[in-house]
């Protein structure tokens, strides 16, 4: 159990903690030099928040920021962070992401925000894999906290998709609308994200199977499931407590 005395009274218990996991984090995990994967999401504004303190104060020297999104990349940029791009960093020492929900296997649920598949890129292309997540996101088994898994699809297939999708794998699917515009949800790739409601009841579903079957089909972008692959887990409690979990399966074979 990590605690933090940090504080700030402007924001709500729930953003309060999401700023405490991702203050522990960093503190933790991000090192001068780091070459570090900056995920999306409201925790990951708060990871921006440290590193920018961290950098302009000399506490953090020689990193550069991967951002996972176009919302990330102008923060980064706004905070006056070190900003570059895969091709240029393509090996990353850290990423640091939010989640939808983690599971007790340390799979999880991501996508909400719709940067699923550049997350999961920036993620594979790092050493290690930290999400930040208030405790609302901790979860026994997925989908006892979310309800869906977002899934990125090439808008030539997106119809195709939301009949296929339920009738392989149950339960229903929908195309995601986007908020303040007419028709669904662009993402920064120009892709579509359908939203697959699953069915709750299954026992013993094995979620690697169904992320093999869903990336072999075709018009399929990527899911948002991560799977073996989160080295730990900081959840953030409104009492200023943060509580550290490590996948120590996943230790064991780094």
């Amino acid at each position: 159990m990590v605690t933090t005395t940090s504080h700030d009274s402007n924001l709500t218990p729930i953003e309060q903690a999401k700023k405490l996991a991702a203050f522990a984090c960093a503190e933790k995990h991000v090192h001068n030099g780091c070459r570090l994967g900056v995920g999306s999401g409201s925790t990951v504004k708060y990871l921006v928040e440290y590193l920018k303190n961290a950098y302009t104060s000399g506490k953090l020297t020689n990193i550069v920021c991967i951002p996972t999104s176009f919302l990330t990349k102008q923060w980064l940029i706004n905070a006056g962070l070190p900003t570059s791009d895969l091709d240029s960093y393509p090996e990353l020492d850290v990423c640091i992401d939010g989640a939808d929900e983690v599971d007790a296997q340390y799979t999880c649920i991501k996508g909400g925000g719709g940067c699923l598949a550049q997350e999961k890129i920036v993620q594979n292309a790092s050493k290690h894999f930290y999400v930040i997540a208030d405790h609302l996101k901790d979860s026994q088994k997925l989908g006892d906290r979310y309800n869906f898994i977002p899934i990125e699809v090439l808008p030539f297939a997106a119809q195709p998709l939301l009949r296929s999708i339920p009738a392989k794998f149950g339960g229903t699917a929908q195309l995601r609308d986007a908020v303040k515009k007419c028709g669904p949800i662009v993402t920064d790739n120009g892709n579509f994200i359908i939203d697959w409601s699953f069915e709750k009841n299954v026992e013993n579903r094995n979620w690697q199977d169904v992320q093999i079957k869903l990336a072999n089909t075709p018009g399929i972008v990527e899911t948002g499931l991560f799977i073996g692959v989160t080295d730990a887990v900081f959840f953030a409690y409104p009492d200023g407590s943060v509580k550290e979990l490590v996948n120590t399966a996943r230790k064991s074979s780094t």
